[in-house]
């Protein structure tokens, strides 16, 4: 009989990324997700594609052997399937995890197999599975008096997950369009006494803290500051605004001052490193993956907060003096990434920059204390946004 894993989030990374290369490893897939629509199409469909794209053509892959459940309507049905499985993983959105903890709560205090449930969030966060297993372990989602046992029954391993999803064509369906290049780095450390999953495409690893840091201080980044320079220039794709000479210099000048901080921190070297941030310009730049700016600009909340892609780097590197300046004008772009069609945090972002002054602006929306040495540095820059926006 196939090993079972329960993946929460039926999108397209949960689809093309998560649920494939479970597929690949030999697993029966359960999708749950409560948007009523995608629930039918994946129970009344028997098979859709993956399209992995890279530069040496197209590949698919033919993904079957799954089943859907709708937890807002059968919460007790998906209760069963997880506590029945061998892995349980997600990629749902970090926000949206406290959410799919009471489920996953009630299924690990109701587990009876020797073997623990293994856990893994495949989220684009630090740290999403230690942040699922906090809510798990709330009052409400498991009795208190379980908490101490509750190992016996799960193993939360935390990973890292790099893959680029572009836009979908508006009548792809289920099927999905992916770029071939992929990493999935995950802790071992937690399945030390009985065994990780049998998952050929994840590397397992004791310390999975430089490959987090490594992959979204370069990846997300560099493809965010594409993201929001390409869009305060008119243009469409990502690879579009990376052909533009002046964005591709101050992408890379971004690039330049995270990995100075990788490569200090982390003890990775820099030829190693420059070779990353080549590898990872021409990834975002592929032609054929249309990744359209404004998506990969989206929730400009989330990317301007305290452990994201430039204030995380950046709080790091002025900590000990170092440069960055660079970051700082992506920052300055991601406050002007405001009211843009379908994203709701840009609209948010909007009133919270009309609103409210600079200095809480920066407490508020990058999480840094007035004391911390880039505060002051952050401050002028949410003011001139605000002024050239006409917000203040």
């Amino acid at each position: 009989m196939s090993p079972k894993a329960v993946h929460f989030g039926g999108g397209n990374i949960g689809r093309g990324f998560v649920a494939e290369k479970l597929h690949l490893a030999g697993f029966e897939v359960v999708f749950v997700d409560v948007v009523d629509s995608l629930i039918e199409q994946l129970q009344k469909t028997k098979e859709y594609t993956v399209t992995e794209i890279g530069g040496e053509g197209e590949k698919v892959n033919k993904i079957t052997n799954y089943r859907a459940i709708n937890s807002k309507h059968n919460e007790a049905e998906a209760v069963d399937e997880v506590a029945t499985a061998d892995l349980v993983t997600c990629a749902v959105g970090p926000n949206i995890l406290k959410f799919i903890a009471p489920v996953i709560g009630k299924a690990i205090d109701k587990r009876t197999a020797s073997k623990p449930l293994a856990v893994i969030a495949c989220e684009n966060a630090i740290g999403a599975t230690d942040t699922l297993a906090g809510f798990i372990k709330e009052s409400k989602n498991t009795p208190q008096d379980r908490l101490s046992s509750i190992h016996d029954r799960a193993a939360f391993a935390n990973s890292a997950i790099d893959r680029i999803v572009p836009g979908q064509d508006a009548n792809a369906g289920l099927n999905v369009k992916i770029e071939s290049f992929y990493e999935w780095v995950v802790d071992k450390t937690p399945f030390a006494k009985h065994g990780h999953p049998e998952i050929s495409a994840i590397k397992w690893v004791d310390d999975l803290n430089p490959y987090i840091e490594r992959k979204l201080f370069t990846v997300n980044t560099g493809h965010a500051a594409a993201a929001y320079y390409g869009h305060a220039r008119g243009k469409h794709t990502i690879h579009d605004a990376l052909q533009d000479s002046e964005i591709n210099k101050i992408v890379r000048n971004c690039l330049a001052e995270t990995s100075h901080l990788i490569v200090k921190k982390h003890g990775i070297t820099a030829e190693e490193q420059k070779a990353y941030v080549e590898k990872i310009i021409s990834r975002i730049s592929n032609p054929y993956l249309e990744d359209v700016v404004e998506r990969v600009g989206r929730a400009p909340l989330r990317k301007l907060s305290r452990k994201e892609r430039f204030i995380g780097p950046a709080s790091q590197l002025v900590e000990s003096g170092d440069k960055v300046d660079a970051l700082l004008g992506a920052v300055e772009q991601a406050f002007a990434f405001l009211n843009v069609e379908g994203d709701d945090e840009s609209a948010e972002l909007g009133k919270i920059l009309k609103s409210t002054e600079a200095k809480d602006v920066v407490s508020k929306v990058c999480g840094l204390e007035s004391s911390h040495p880039l505060y002051s540095k952050i401050v002028p820059i949410v003011e001139k946004v605000q002024s050239n926006k006409g917000l203040k």
